[in-house]
């Protein structure tokens, strides 16, 4: 593909501008060699700093994330809280995961943001995003950043921008913010020399201090300590996990935990995995063999940043299976109540939140404990509003999403998985307790609640074309929804994106409650509920599953699961999804 004028120059001005000579000397390489592939991604268009902060793959041009892009998204940040904050001492945290450049990334930030005057409080090594959210309300800042792409592949770096909150930010701050980056159209309008007094560093102090709220969480520590030998495997998969987890559990009073050596060290290049994403069975492979081989009860493993965590259990064959995001959502709900009435830890005004593709076993589990259950948009900003709209009158008990994520306790306003480590591992010293696998815990959940199945397909289209017929496929859903699926006539359709809630029977609309959002859910007479999602980062359409089905016993468990998954495909095929 030939160079366009628009690029070539825009690699004119990379090549004069006023940027280091090793890039400049990277794009001429890649000129003389006439690698214009490689030069049209790096320059077709500018790296977008979207509502979360930038994500993209590390490299020189204005569509890679670099020292300039992050820069120059810094300072668009700075200029935003010295607007927001006049006259006030205005501080900020940082942290950084364990992938390449990051403690780079993190440095650059930091002296950007002393530069312009505002305190930059910075981990002194790599940390947890969670502790990150923790820092920034610990230390009363107004803001902060971690340099995270999450379980992204190795190319790949990012930049989460947060409020004072904790949370990431949201309405009306995130288009605000997003305002300030682009009217920095230029290296020369950032301040990277940093101003060594304002840059502070953080480490243990606040380590003891966030870890002490993680086993604050603690409900049972009685059975901890008749089960303290519970064997645990662990993997960090080469992130920050590593930094907190295994104290977080030996603090809870977990004495037998075995770390996945080989993945152990922190390395951006996951040498022992091709994606280090805890979703996937090969991720958690070293794990499971590992568990296999010590007869373990458990494996847990985190997410570079240590946002999110899979499990592992072994079921009544002795063989490992994975939990998914659903179950292990709905497991900690389930526990987490239960727990806290048997301790006499209830109030009157707890609640939990859970997100709108999330299984709706959530809601029957906190409605059977007399428990007030919120729905939101997927992502832990929205359970983070919630929790601040409510602060004071209602008292925020744990809360989580499909993918992978869960927040215990409000302490930290993200997904965390350095609480929920210490929580699952917990509720599996309790199921033991009682001469149960947690695995026996979540079959007599279902038979308790009913059976629910959770799956999710994702539809790549690339290019233009692609992102054209993604368009055109919710286009479709919206103006032709189907009259039944898989031979349940759909009775509702659930539109976020303009808010409204249809009756297909009987043409009665309600209001969603909820901030506009391009996702559209079709509810089934039998209950089954259908969710279409076009992905916000990447060229995707996500469609998500969940089905239900009486579970009148435990024995029944794995007839009553094949019947579901059956049937989970015949409604994938009936919606030529394939």
């Amino acid at each position: 593909m030939a160079l366009t004028s628009d690029i070539q120059a825009k690699i004119n001005t990379w090549l004069t501008g006023n940027y280091d000579t090793d890039t400049k000397a990277n794009i001429q390489q890649l000129l003389d060699s006439g690698d214009e592939e490689t030069l049209n991604d790096a320059f077709y268009r500018d790296l977008e700093f979207g509502t979360g902060g930038l994500r993209g793959i590390m490299g020189n041009g204005s569509n890679r994330m670099n020292r300039y892009t992050l820069g120059m998204a810094t300072q668009g940040l700075c200029n935003y809280l010295l607007k927001s904050f006049p006259g006030q001492e205005i501080k900020v945290a940082l942290a950084h995961d364990s992938r390449n450049n990051s403690r780079e990334f993190a440095r650059i930030a930091a002296n950007i943001f002393s530069a312009n005057g505002i305190h930059a409080f910075l981990f002194s090594d790599l940390r947890p995003t969670p502790e990150l959210s923790f820092a920034i309300r610990h230390l009363g800042c107004q803001s902060g950043c971690v340099i995270t792409a999450s379980h992204n592949p190795k190319e790949y770096n990012g930049y989460k921008v947060y409020w004072q909150d904790g949370s990431q930010v949201v309405a009306p701050h995130d288009k605000n913010i997003i305002q300030e980056v682009n009217a920095i159209q230029s290296p020369d309008q950032v301040k990277f020399q940093g101003d060594e007094s304002r840059i502070h560093w953080l480490g243990e102090e606040l380590d003891a201090a966030y870890l002490e709220q993680v086993k604050a969480l603690s409900i049972n520590p009685a059975a901890i300590q008749r089960q303290h030998d519970l064997k645990i495997v662990y993997t960090p998969l080469h992130g920050t996990g590593i930094t907190l987890v295994p104290k977080a559990l030996a603090q809870l009073g977990f004495t037998n935990v075995s770390i996945v050596e080989a993945q152990a060290t922190p390395d951006g290049n996951f040498p022992t995995v091709q994606s280090p994403n805890p979703e996937e069975k090969v991720a958690m492979q070293m794990a499971l063999d590992q568990a296999k081989a010590q007869d373990a009860d458990l494996v847990i493993a985190t997410d570079p940043d240590a946002d999110r965590v899979g499990i592992a259990v072994k079921n009544n064959q002795g063989e490992w299976l994975l939990v998914n995001g659903n179950q292990t959502a709905a497991l900690l709900t389930h526990y987490l109540l239960s727990a806290r009435k048997q301790a006499g830890k209830m109030q009157p005004n707890d609640f939990i939140v859970y997100t709108i593709v999330t299984s709706d076993v959530l809601g029957d589990v906190a409605k059977a404990h007399g428990v007030k259950a919120y729905q939101t948009l997927t992502g832990f900003k929205y359970i983070a509003g919630i929790i601040r709209d409510l602060e004071g009158q209602e008292n925020y008990i744990g809360g989580g999403e499909e993918s992978y994520g869960y927040m215990i306790g409000s302490f930290v306003r993200d997904k965390d998985a350095v609480s929920a480590c210490a929580l699952i591992a917990e509720m599996a010293a309790v199921a033991k307790d009682k001469g149960q696998t947690l695995y026996q815990a979540m079959v007599e959940m279902y038979a308790t609640y009913g059976m629910y199945k959770e799956d999710l397909i994702s539809l790549t289209k690339k290019g233009q074309r692609g992102a054209e017929e993604i368009q055109e496929m919710m286009a479709g859903l919206r103006a032709n929804p189907p009259q039944t699926i898989a031979g349940s006539p759909v009775v509702e359709l659930r539109d976020y994106k303009t808010g409204v809630i249809r009756n297909l029977q009987t043409g009665e609309e309600r209001a969603t409650g909820l901030e506009s959002s391009n996702v559209l859910q079709f509810i089934l007479a039998d209950r089954s509920k259908i969710s279409a999602r076009p992905s916000g980062t990447e060229p995707k359409i996500k469609f998500y599953f969940s089905v239900k089905h009486p579970l009148q016993s435990a024995v029944d468990y794995d007839q009553v699961n094949q019947k579901l998954t059956d049937y989970i495909n015949l409604i994938i095929e009936d919606m030529q999804l394939k």
